[in-house]
């Protein structure tokens, strides 16, 4: 028996929230996804940081978003060391974003660029098998 994915809480949301300017735009639509109900944000240092109440609450998520802002890819290895692998995924600097550093100044049009990159991957259904 398959069931499409998912509601908001069975959603989290990981993302840099790097020094950058591109870090910052990463964690800003988070920040936004969440507020709109999209999902849920957990925190990517519990996870990098072994804390087995994040970790666990990751395995048991249907969708793994993460949002990373540059190459280094913070978000992606981080989920990658604990075994995890994310569902859903933006890097910044490949959608045409030049990383540099934080003016103070968040660029408003990236966040609402990244926020619907992530929107079309989150709202395409994916089948989870139950047995």
């Amino acid at each position: 028996m398959a069931e499409e994915c998912c509601s908001p809480s069975e959603i989290l949301i990981f993302t840099c929230s790097g020094s950058s300017n591109v870090g910052q735009v990463a964690n800003q639509a988070a920040v936004d996804l969440q507020q709109e109900g999209i999902g849920k944000m957990l925190c990517l240092a519990g996870i990098g940081g072994h804390v087995s109440g994040m970790i666990a609450s990751a395995q048991s998520a249907k969708r793994l978003v993460g949002i990373d802002g540059c190459s280094v890819a913070c978000t992606k290895k981080t989920m990658e060391h604990v075994g995890l692998s994310l569902t859903d995924y933006v890097l910044i600097t490949a959608l045409g974003y030049e990383k540099g550093p934080y003016s103070g100044t968040m660029d408003k049009k990236a966040v609402d660029k990244i926020k619907d990159e992530m929107k079309k991957q989150i709202v395409k259904p994916i089948k989870i098998e139950v047995k």
